[in-house]
């Protein structure tokens, strides 16, 4: 199937842009592949320190310059449920080198922080950033120069895009991405929500929404609605950086185990040691991006992906925009409907077919580039499969179903959810922003409402226990950006708002912070740039001034004369007590040199 045009369009102006920047990559990683085996340029001194923790076998391997060696980055700790099941993941890669003759080591440990521990409070405020010390982290562990291909384990939301950040800083070496997968299904995402709302409302108490919560999050394995960590795993896969089908098998299962074995004998033969050799920097291309995009359209994704895909891509020498990412949006279907765009969760998703129906559809309907390169060795048609075992253990695959499982889940191409995708870009007076509308209803997707000002979301929660919001109400909640304090998401805001809105109200949020990735019901333009800690437009909006929101048309506005906007001051607040406790002060440089929204919120010269 031929190319989309405005998919051929957009790839052909994002490849224009980045010519040079690509080129110069591109350069770089073919100069780090012709060197060969890096062990090879290691003294004795340097070698024998690599392995002295070795078994001998493994040491005799590591001698010479024939055995690939394969790094291990692990995201593992047994806090966040997510990354507990990579625990005996080490172990199993191991195993797994040695059945065909190498050897493994963990190269190094990143920080894996749950945003769903810090959601409203302090230490959310590190969460963008520490996408950014994961990055470097797995660079300090790859920089030892001892491995020829490399696995990467991580699972959420901020980890997966710094894992890819260094796997493309370390371009010339092939890197394997293996999940961990969804924990199983627990109560229904509509319950859980319900139990927030009537906790919000003060009509149920502590003890029964922490006893929802805790039957929702139950078990190892990802939280199982379509947020920033679940969105990551179909990026993964729609790139091709994991193996077909691995994305949402369950944790502890016999086929999970053989699709780590799996991914790490993968990972071996497309080093440079071996016959197909694949680096990772030449698996990411332009190409592949748009196919990033393209399926977090076509499933709802993350909001927190048109930051963090523009930084993965700039570490790849890709200039990614907001402009491609909104008009891809245009032409994109909606094929997935899943919390919180849906009643159903990630499981029930897989079991209507998964991401091998969606691959095939939006193929076959000429949205994806199937001309990409894959750590599987086929091009992304090999990506249209579904994981199974055979009776020995095996991992074998067969073709995705004709039909879907449920088509209320996942639709084929030509009954589409909806003709466009999930995200929007807003512009106007106020700046640019996003909006995710694929949970919100068509009505609601132009909202004209009067301004309320915060500088915190605490501040708005007051004013709604107080009883002081009591109609129409475009909430501005600002001070909330990369700069300011780290962009921490909003999402304590989620039960107020859907509370105004169901009392009658027409009700929007503006924002220069987050929403999660689980960005619901109620329309809210974030990520809004430039923030009000640089002194952006959202700085001087007033109390009562009239917001418009159409996400129809991508507008952002303010009715105010624009004379009187314009000569309006800048407000200013006392950022001070952003800058301490919870490890706020180590954080001084990133906030200082964090670049802006639109440009991927990271501190790299890229």
């Amino acid at each position: 199937m031929a190319i989309k045009d405005r998919v051929g369009e957009v790839t052909e102006r994002i490849v224009k842009r980045s010519h040079d920047s690509r080129s110069v990559y591109l350069d770089r990683i073919g100069k780090a592949a012709d060197q060969g085996p890096q062990r090879s340029r290691l003294s004795c001194g340097n070698l024998a320190h690599g392995f002295a923790a070795c078994g001998l076998s493994d040491k005799a391997a590591l001698s010479g310059d024939v055995v690939p060696n394969l790094g291990i980055i692990t995201a593992y700790n047994d806090m966040l449920s997510a990354h507990q099941p990579y625990e005996t993941y080490p172990d199993l890669i191991r195993q797994a080198a040695r059945d065909v003759g190498a050897v493994a080591q963990v190269a190094g440990g990143v920080p894996a922080m749950c945003d769903g521990v810090t959601q409203g409070q302090d230490g959310m405020e590190l969460s963008l950033f520490s996408r950014d010390v994961i990055a470097m982290a797995a660079a300090v562990g790859l920089s030892h120069q001892m491995f020829d291909a490399a696995v990467f384990l991580g699972i959420c939301d901020k980890i997966v895009p710094g894992l890819t950040i260094a796997a493309l800083s370390f371009g010339h070496l092939p890197a394997v991405f293996i999940p961990a997968g969804p924990m199983t299904t627990g109560i229904s995402n509509d319950e859980k929500a319900k139990v927030r709302q009537l906790y919000a409302e003060g009509k149920v108490g502590r003890d029964a929404l922490l006893e929802s919560e805790s039957k929702a999050y139950h078990s190892p394995g990802t939280c199982t609605f379509y947020g920033t960590a679940n969105s990551n795993q179909m990026l993964m896969e729609i790139m091709g950086l994991h193996m077909p089908g691995a994305s949402f098998v369950n944790p502890g299962t016999p086929l999970r185990e053989a699709l780590t074995k799996e991914a790490a004998k993968r990972a071996l033969a497309i080093s440079a040691l071996g016959n197909e050799f694949t680096p990772a920097g030449e698996i990411i291309d332009e190409k592949a991006i748009v196919n990033g995009v393209v399926g977090l359209h076509a499933t709802g994704g993350s909001t927190n992906h048109t930051m963090h895909l523009v930084a993965m891509a700039a570490a790849a020498g890709i200039r990614l925009t907001w402009d491609d990412i909104s008009d891809l949006s245009d032409v994109v279907p909606l094929l997935a409907r899943v919390y919180p765009n849906g009643k159903a969760d990630v499981n029930h998703f897989q079991a209507a077919g998964g991401l091998a129906f969606l691959i095939r559809e939006l193929l076959g309907d000429g949205y994806l580039h199937q001309d990409v390169k894959t750590v599987y060795g086929s091009d992304l048609s090999g990506y249209t499969v579904e994981a199974k075992l055979d009776a020995d253990g095996n991992v074998i695959r067969d073709l995705a179903p004709q039909i879907s499982g449920d088509e209320t889940v996942l639709a084929p191409a030509a009954k589409a959810f909806q003709p466009t995708g999930g995200l929007k870009m807003l512009t106007g007076n106020i700046g640019k922003a996003v909006i995710k509308i694929s949970a919100v209803a068509k009505e609601r997707h132009i909202i004209e409402a009067p301004a309320r000002v915060f500088h915190s979301q605490e501040a708005f929660l007051t004013a709604f226990s107080n009883k002081e919001l009591n109609g129409d109400i475009a909430a501005v909640v600002r001070f909330q950006g990369p700069k300011a304090c780290g962009m921490p998401e909003l999402h304590k805001l989620t039960p107020s708002l859907g509370i105004l809105q169901d009392r009658g109200h027409k009700v929007a949020l503006i924002t220069d912070g987050r929403m999660s990735g689980a960005s619901g019901k109620v329309p809210a333009a974030i990520h809004v740039t430039p923030e009000a800690a640089n002194g952006g437009p959202i700085a001087k909006i007033q109390d009562g001034d009239l917001i418009r929101i159409n996400a129809v048309t991508g507008e952002l506005t303010v009715l105010v004369d624009e004379a009187e906007f314009d000569a309006r001051p800048v407000a200013q607040e006392d950022l001070s007590h952003h800058q301490f406790g919870v490890g706020r002060d180590l954080f001084a440089a990133f906030r200082a040199n964090v670049g802006t929204a639109d440009a991927g919120a990271h501190v790299f010269d890229v």
